[in-house]
């Protein structure tokens, strides 16, 4: 998809920065990017960086060590205590955080627009040099000892831990983001600076800003920050997962209720069939009460509380996973209820009012995250790691619209047969 309304600039380094109608772009000379949009009527300046550096990056002895690395980052700089990094925004109502993905990693900030400043200064501080201290890390490891705790205590999250491992199998694709015990006690500083070593690259990385600040100044703050980087080139290489094989696995919890995975590999980053194959993810187990799914085993059958379709799209593959709990005596019940619903749309096509009605929905939904200056940040800063873009709204709005009902047909015989699916069952002991 083409990118519209694209001009070069008069201002600095006009031969770095674009401008569409949605954000801006600039380059900074060590290859780091600078994207921002101007939203005129707001005080709050949402701004980020985020780095195409994830836990599928990892070596089998490091995993868990991005998510070790984003945990670390707020412990110390060079110039900042723990402390003077948390009391920074927060001592002016601002908000600091940081999350870990499969391909990302992102610290990012949000503040009233006086404070913008302050804000691009902490995150490149944190984000370029952190020191580790040696007293923070035996802390942090604990820390996340608990969090990894509190997701086996949590069914719902666990199961989907789990099936990933089940359908990327000895890849890092299926190792869990928070790593294992054994590796989070082995972590040290120097495996820290060793892996950031291999995984940063700068013209790799994405500083995003959503405010009502001119770009200019977005500019020059980011220049005195970020400018004097030093440019640097990753030595990894990503490798994709292997042949896929379905999996059935069955495992007892202390749970009161049976919970169930189901799915498998599906389409990467760049594929034609990604967003006809989100909507159709979407009209079968999106959030909309009105899901297929929903429909049939809450509302009809009461065999569920939620159940919810997923599509994640990595660089070389993706990833699709049906998720939901019930009673155990309803588990196979409400399996059969799924691939009902699943074999409906193989074998009939939408009609011209259901494909109308699912269209409208997911372009409102997505209408709907866009209004969110801070998920809008975010999605730009990884639209254009992953893309090299940012579509605007009509652009994906005519793309949806030029969705066939042969073509989710099409992608549905694809996509959903359940001989090819792995499930993954946590039963009560």
């Amino acid at each position: 998809m083409k990118r519209n309304n694209i001009r070069k600039s008069g201002s600095p380094n006009a031969t770095s920065l674009l401008i569409t109608e949605d954000y801006q772009l600039h380059t900074l000379s060590n290859g780091i990017r600078i994207a921002h949009k101007q939203v005129p009527h707001t005080q709050i300046a949402h701004c980020g960086i985020m780095l195409d550096i994830g836990s599928r990056d990892e070596l089998p002895h490091q995993q868990g060590l991005a998510h070790f690395w984003e945990h670390m980052a707020f412990k110390g700089t060079e110039k900042r205590s723990s402390l003077q990094i948390i009391n920074r925004l927060e001592n002016v109502g601002g908000e600091l955080n940081a999350y870990t993905t499969k391909e990302k990693i992102c610290f990012h900030a949000s503040v009233l627009d006086d404070h913008f400043e302050k804000a691009i200064d902490l995150l490149a501080d944190i984000t370029f040099h952190s020191v580790f201290p040696e007293k923070h890390i035996e802390r942090e490891k604990n820390v996340i000892l608990e969090e990894m705790s509190m997701y086996v205590d949590s069914p719902e999250d666990a199961i989907q831990d789990d099936f990933d491992q089940l359908v990327f199998a000895n890849h890092s694709l299926g190792s869990n983001i928070l790593g294992t015990a054994d590796t989070v006690n082995s972590f040290d500083r120097d495996q820290l600076f060793q892996f950031i070593n291999d995984n940063m690259d700068t013209e790799r990385i994405v500083v995003s800003s959503v405010s009502r600040l001119p770009f200019s100044k977005v500019i020059r703050v980011a220049e005195k920050y970020l400018g004097d980087i030093p440019q640097r080139t990753a030595k990894r290489v990503r490798t994709a997962p292997g042949i896929y094989t379905p999996v059935i696995d069955q495992k007892e919890r202390s749970i009161s209720q049976a919970q169930c995975a189901m799915g498998q590999p599906s389409y990467a980053l760049l594929d034609d069939k990604r967003l006809p194959f989100f909507m159709l993810i979407n009209l079968l187990g999106g959030p909309g009460m009105n899901s297929r799914f929903n429909l049939s085993l809450r509302e009809k059958y009461g065999f569920v509380y939620s159940i919810e379709g997923n599509y994640t799209p990595y660089l070389d593959t993706g990833f699709m996973g049906i998720f939901f709990g019930t009673e155990s005596k309803q588990l196979a019940k409400s399996i059969a209820l799924i691939n009902k619903e699943l074999k409906k749309v193989r074998e009939v096509p939408l009609t011209t009012l259901q494909l109308h009605m699912t269209k409208v929905q997911l372009m409102g939904q997505l209408a709907m995250s866009e209004e969110s200056n801070m998920s809008f940040m975010l999605m730009m800063a990884k639209s254009l790691l992953d893309t090299e873009k940012v579509d605007s709204l009509p652009e994906i709005f005519s793309e949806i619209q030029n969705i066939t009902s042969l073509q989710l047909q099409d992608i549905a015989q694809e996509m959903f047969n359940p001989d090819n699916f792995s499930y993954l069952t946590f039963l009560p002991e």
